[in-house]
């Protein structure tokens, strides 16, 4: 009969087409992984490091820093106008700026300057223009009288924790009556010794009665 054998030729047909379906469907597969790779969302291609830029991050005005020691006491104090911070450095730039320093052994230091240069933790102090550097009279516990001390300069370079005072450029320290003169100048308060370089000049005032030099 005609439906059996086109029934037949159906079969046929099927059991054919069965042989290619894992290819078919490896294809359609194989398709679609490809569709979906295309279209997928890129990951972020890791950016180039840049390099830091010497800018500052934020600025301050009128404001007070103050450093403390591990016992609570104060260490530093820096005011200025307004400062800029800049973090490639970890320096603070600040115009119009004031130090006061307190030494362990309780030495009050003053410093001044037009513009004044920082690091991160006011270890060190830069002090361009009209630069000075005043440590206050003391006593010390053997009863020995230290002087009034001052540095001016166009540029003073400051070193709070271990108190010394250097510069490259012309100086004029006076100690009590004694006034020098100087092309640069390296100052260790803790070995108490002023290293003086260049065109030294000088002017010594006599003792007065009683006091220890």
């Amino acid at each position: 009969m005609d439906w059996k054998k086109s029934w037949a030729l159906l079969r046929m047909a099927l059991d054919r087409a069965s042989l290619y379906l894992p290819i078919i469907l490896m294809g359609a597969l194989a398709l679609g992984t490809y569709w979906l790779v295309r279209n997928a969302p890129r990951l972020m291609q890791p950016s180039a490091k840049q390099a830091p830029v010497h800018e500052p991050d934020f600025f301050m005005r009128d404001f007070t820093v103050k450093n403390f020691l591990g016992t609570g006491q104060l260490r530093s104090e820096l005011t200025g106008k307004e400062g800029r911070h800049y973090p490639d450095t970890d320096t603070m730039e600040v115009d119009q700026v004031r130090v006061r320093s307190i030494s362990p052994q309780g030495l009050v230091t003053h410093a001044s300057a037009d513009r004044g240069l920082s690091n991160g933790d006011g270890s060190e102090v830069q002090l361009f223009g009209n630069a000075i550097v005043i440590r206050d009279a003391a006593v010390q516990p053997n009863g020995r009288v230290l002087p009034r001390l001052e540095f001016q300069g166009d540029f003073l370079h400051a070193y709070v924790n271990t108190e010394r005072v250097r510069s490259d450029k012309p100086v004029t320290l006076i100690r009590g009556g004694d006034r020098f003169t100087a092309d640069a100048m390296d100052y260790d308060h803790l070995s108490g010794v002023a290293h003086l370089n260049g065109r030294v000049r000088g002017f010594i005032a006599p003792p007065t009665p009683g006091v220890r030099r």
